[in-house]
């Protein structure tokens, strides 16, 4: 990887990182179809930390229709960049080109695994739901068959953040 050139808005403590995470509610993942072709897609998601001291892990989780580009996509290349940003706001200035912007991003790669087992996939349709509603739910398997789940095994993510002027 190339190291960020903005030092000065790296974020690398994990827990400043899953801050920035639990607060995001789309993101957005970019694969490459088997004609070299970029497809980037938005999406809900939800997560799961795992491992403990500095061993620790975001892994992502989505659900999709079982059929479409994406799926026949990451069928035949899982690999995947992803991205998710919050907390923008407009710097103003008195010189158009002095105009900034605040912000606070995710950037990963990961491969994507569909998943398959029942137990995977009930915690993975309930990490995306806590993400996105701040609840847990029970899920029948008539539910969860309706949709594809699917894990990033995240292998690597930077944090990024333009705070102030």
């Amino acid at each position: 990887m190339t190291p960020m050139r903005r030092r000065d808005r790296e974020i690398t403590d994990f827990d400043d990182i899953l801050a920035i995470v639990d607060k995001c509610k789309i993101m957005r993942i970019a694969m490459i179809d088997e004609n070299g072709v970029p497809y980037i897609v938005p999406l809900n998601f939800g997560y799961i930390v795992s491992g403990d001291g500095n061993n620790k892990k975001i892994n992502f989780y989505f659900h999709s229709a079982k059929n479409g580009r994406k799926i026949d996509i990451l069928k035949n290349n899982g690999y995947v960049c992803f991205e998710m940003d919050c907390d923008h706001k407009l710097i103003e200035a008195e010189f158009p080109c002095a105009y900034s912007f605040m912000y606070k991003s995710i950037i990963g790669y990961g491969n994507v695994r569909r998943l398959e087992d029942l137990e995977e996939r009930k915690a993975a349709l309930n990490s995306i739901m806590k993400n996105q509603s701040g609840h847990e739910f029970q899920f029948e398997e008539k539910h969860l068959n309706a949709v594809a789940l699917f894990e990033i095994e995240t292998e690597s993510l930077s944090g990024k953040a333009r705070l102030k002027k």
